[in-house]
């Protein structure tokens, strides 16, 4: 078990890996896949929907839920046909986020009960994410190819660390395992009352 469950976190850590080479080397195709996964998300999203409109048993929750797929339908055949400005409002989703994200850390460090270390640290910490979000905005362009840079190096990070831990879990399964060998051999095992 512990000798697939390693080889699975290997092959994932090098696919993670390919992955993060791929976006560090060519982040204009990253964008693009991107974009192409919130296209395929918001049509999974829009049949889910329609399901819903018509299991549900009243007229309201059926319009609400047509009305969510239609929109869903309207966003991934706009982030099909115009791929450049999809790019670029998921940019500024993302830095709306890190702002709202790094005001809240802001507000969470001068919260009564927190040590000085932790108040740095979330202020640092909300500093950077607003000061990202800020940049994000201002330039959205250069934003999606840094998105892309990031999530290339997070990749590579990943795959890395998940390859490393599939090989430490190998060795200590083959280390069980001899462990285990060793211990159900005749001579170490003892009659009862001896030592």
């Amino acid at each position: 078990m512990l000798k697939s469950v390693s080889t699975s976190l290997i092959i994932r850590g090098i696919l993670a890996v390919i992955i993060g080479i791929i976006a560090v080397v060519w982040p204009g195709v990253t964008i693009l896949a991107l974009v192409i996964l919130f296209a395929i998300y918001a049509f999974m999203d829009a049949v889910l929907e329609g399901m819903r409109a018509f299991s549900s048993r009243s007229a309201g929750p059926v319009i609400g839920h047509l009305l969510v797929a239609l929109v869903d339908v309207a966003a991934g055949v706009v982030a099909v046909v115009w791929p450049g400005p999809t790019a670029l409002v998921l940019v500024i989703v993302v830095a709306v986020w890190a702002f709202i994200a790094g005001i809240g850390e802001l507000f969470a460090a001068f919260r009564s009960g927190e040590t000085a270390g932790m108040r740095a640290l979330l202020v640092l910490g909300g500093l950077v994410s607003v000061a990202f979000g800020v940049v994000l905005v201002a330039r959205p362009s250069v934003g999606a190819v840094t998105l892309a840079l990031l999530f290339g190096l997070y990749s590579l990070f990943f795959g890395v660390s998940e390859i490393t831990l599939g090989i430490e879990l190998r060795r200590s399964g083959k280390d069980l395992h001899s462990v285990m060998q060793d211990g159900g051999r005749p001579e170490n095992v003892h009659p009862a009352g001896s030592v």
